[in-house]
């Protein structure tokens, strides 16, 4: 279990660290920068940026925070926000970003994955999934779009394994129900989606305290747990985590 990877996420707004609950009621809570840092310091297998305003805003994550934040770590970086060509993997990438993540343009454009992994491989491709429970879809689970208050259409089982089919890498799972609730990881999506495709899976949305990281690693194939909240609020270290997790084996 200790081998498992934790992930620590910086969503970024007007060039600050912010976070909300349930996707609504966000705020500011620091430096991206030094945020990073910190978590580069304190153990993190891997850090995620999201410039949660670049789609709205209709640009590409910002270069230059990427180039910034890549300077002071020394842990694999993902970057997700904008992204919508495959110039632009190019651009985020050449600024430092060892992955590069897509959600709402692989959804309007899913040939956009092919043609990112023909040329860079798929190692480098995470889709970002925002999916909550709904009974109307086969699966139980709804892929949603714009900032997690639309429903895409699409059925997330038969999204994941289609992204999969198309090239990417990797698959970032996060909750709406869930998010930053603080209750707990989603078991019951992060199960349907481990059982349908053959990528690594990172589980995102809800933890609260120590225990979560465990209860989704025993409960779950997920490979990495990702978090915000009880990081950028100083509740729980990288390095308790571990020490927890390696405790628990």
């Amino acid at each position: 279990m200790s081998a498992k990877r934790i992930i620590p996420c910086l969503d970024v707004r007007g060039g600050k660290v912010v976070k909300g609950v349930n996707f609504e009621g966000v705020k500011e809570v620091g430096d991206p920068v030094e945020f990073a840092e910190k978590y580069n310091r304190q153990g993190a297998d891997e850090i995620v940026l999201y410039d949660i305003s670049a789609s709205i805003e209709n640009r590409i994550v910002d270069l230059d925070l990427v180039r910034r934040i890549k300077a002071v770590i020394n842990v694999p970086f993902a970057v997700a926000g904008g992204i919508s060509t495959v110039e632009d993997f190019r651009k985020v990438l050449e600024a430092g970003a060892d992955k590069v993540s897509i959600n709402s343009m692989a959804i309007k454009n899913p040939t956009l994955i092919k043609q990112a992994a023909d040329m860079f491989g798929s190692g480098c491709i995470i889709l970002g999934v925002d999916a909550k429970r709904d009974n109307s879809k086969s699966s139980g689970f709804a892929v949603m779009v714009s900032g997690g208050m639309k429903d895409s259409g699409l059925d997330l089982i038969e999204w994941v394994r289609t992204a999969e089919e198309l090239g990417v890498g990797e698959i970032c799972l996060n909750s709406i129900d869930t998010d930053g609730v603080k209750q707990g990881y989603d078991i019951d999506m992060l199960n349907a989606v481990c059982a349908a495709v053959g990528v690594p899976v990172i589980a995102s949305g809800g933890c609260g305290k120590v225990e979560h990281f465990s209860e989704v690693f025993e409960k779950t194939k997920a490979s990495a747990a990702l978090a915000a909240s009880v990081f950028h609020f100083g509740e729980l270290t990288v390095e308790e985590i571990k020490k927890f997790l390696t405790e628990s084996d």
